[in-house]
């Protein structure tokens, strides 16, 4: 459906999602000529961009090939991929495709700090953000997280622009200048989008396009190389989980494990990883730690509010107990390498409940960790199957039709002082709106088991 008559030399917007209505408030703010385009036949926000802006022409139902070449721009959302055959054809003829992010580089009036990775980066942008508040900075925090990062774009200007970006955010971004920039780590990843991992890792990279000062989790090899291969003259800090390397590292202080801060001239404890609460990943701490140090945040703020910060929701989230059994949803876990991080920082043994909608990744890495620290693992969801076929032999399996059945065998299984994880390793979309829906099922089934 297309409401009215395209005017050429357009900048077309592909999305009436949450990224969509901001980039449309941002043109037309900026009396920007602008048409919007859905391939569906009623996105999300078609009522409201009827509501406010019905003057702005639309197409939906279908990407027109013929108006996309002819705009002046296309600004792409995060979920559209660049080879979708019209975005390709308008592409070859030499029409501009970018992202939200690559509008706000070209606006942005403040240092910006940029957050990637497989796992971790919303905990991370969060985290830091919040240091950067008990600091008394004026901070915007957002982008894949949360507020599109044109929303956050502000007079006065602040001290500081957070933002978390997902790969497919960084593939249409190009001037994007961060002051500070992470890639906290890489697992196989949305291998139905890319090409292989190669592809993933390369779109990640650019991230690090600029001048600003490189944060390196050396204990990432991927990552480890970057900075080995391309980076070397660029000004860094590392971070690690080991005793004897890093800027920021973990180091046995008075007879404990610190979070500790090294250099050239001190030797610094920061923190106890003890003191750190709820689901928080020393990683994770040591991450925004390096982040805040390159962008002059006080070392005083910034553990104080690693004292008080507890994680966030859906992310290895304490649950309940039952009879000795914890329960935790880790539905944010949506890729393999986010599963195994939840596994391995659980010392109990653990019932896992695994399954969705799985990218097209390879469960193979899954197989050791389970085999380690599982006592079985219950399936569901649509590729249930594919995790079936590698963790056969391992541990016990079982097959699991809802959520709420999931739940009732795993505790079943459990044994005192076990954990039953939900940690899928996949996608929520086979049976679920998104990972929070599917987290939030998980835990009124464990209210039920606690219940009866």
């Amino acid at each position: 459906m297309t409401n009215t008559t395209h005017h050429q030399r357009d900048t077309i917007i592909m999305g009436m999602g949450k990224t969509g209505l901001a980039c449309i408030h941002f043109l037309v703010k900026n009396k920007k000529s602008v048409h919007i385009m859905d391939n569906r036949p009623n996105p999300p926000g078609l009522k409201t961009l009827n509501q406010t802006y019905p003057d702005i022409p639309y197409t939906t139902g279908y990407f027109d090939a013929t108006k996309l070449a002819e705009a002046a721009e296309i600004i792409i959302s995060p979920g559209l991929s660049r080879q979708e055959p019209a975005l390709a054809q308008a592409l070859a003829k030499g029409v501009p495709i970018i992202s939200e992010i690559e509008l706000f580089a070209r606006h942005v009036n403040a240092p910006v700090v940029a957050i990637t990775g497989s796992n971790g980066k919303s905990t991370v942008t969060t985290l830091l953000g919040e240091m950067a508040k008990k600091a008394g900075w004026r901070v915007q925090v957002g982008g894949n997280l949360g507020t599109p990062a044109l929303e956050l774009l502000c007079n006065p200007a602040p001290d500081l622009y957070i933002l978390e970006l997902s790969s497919f955010q960084l593939e249409s971004t190009y001037s994007l200048n961060p002051k500070s920039a992470v890639i906290l780590n890489i697992s196989e990843d949305h291998q139905d989008r890319y090409a292989n991992l190669e592809e993933y890792i390369a779109t990640k990279e650019r991230i690090y396009h600029g001048d600003g000062k490189l944060i390196i989790n050396i204990d990432d090899p991927h990552v480890h190389a970057m900075l080995l291969n391309y980076y070397p003259h660029r000004q860094y800090f590392t971070f690690s989980l080991s005793h004897d390397s890093g800027d920021f590292r973990i180091h046995p202080h008075q007879g404990e494990l610190y979070l500790t801060h090294v250099n050239p001239h001190s030797f610094t404890p920061l923190l106890p990883i003890t003191q750190l609460k709820g689901s928080l990943m020393p990683a994770n701490a040591l991450a925004a730690l390096a982040l805040g140090e390159a962008v002059g945040l006080p070392q005083s703020a910034m553990v104080e509010v690693l004292q008080t910060f507890r994680g966030l929701p859906h992310r290895c989230a304490w649950v309940d107990n039952k009879q000795g059994i914890d329960f935790i949803n880790d539905s944010k876990a949506t890729n393999v390498g986010a599963t195994i991080v939840a596994i391995s920082s659980l010392k109990k043994k653990i019932i896992l409940i695994a399954g969705g909608e799985g990218k097209g990744a390879d469960f193979t890495p899954l197989k050791n960790v389970v085999a380690q620290h599982c006592r079985a693992c219950v399936l569901i969801g649509r590729d249930a199957p594919l995790i079936a076929d590698v963790l056969t032999d391992v541990v016990p399996l079982y097959y699991a039709k809802s959520m709420a059945d999931a739940v009732t065998q795993a505790a079943t299984l459990a044994h005192p002082n076990d954990a039953v994880l939900l940690s899928p390793a996949c996608a929520s979309f086979d049976q679920f709106d998104n990972y929070e829906h599917r987290g939030q099922v998980f835990e009124e089934a464990v209210k039920q088991v606690m219940d009866n």
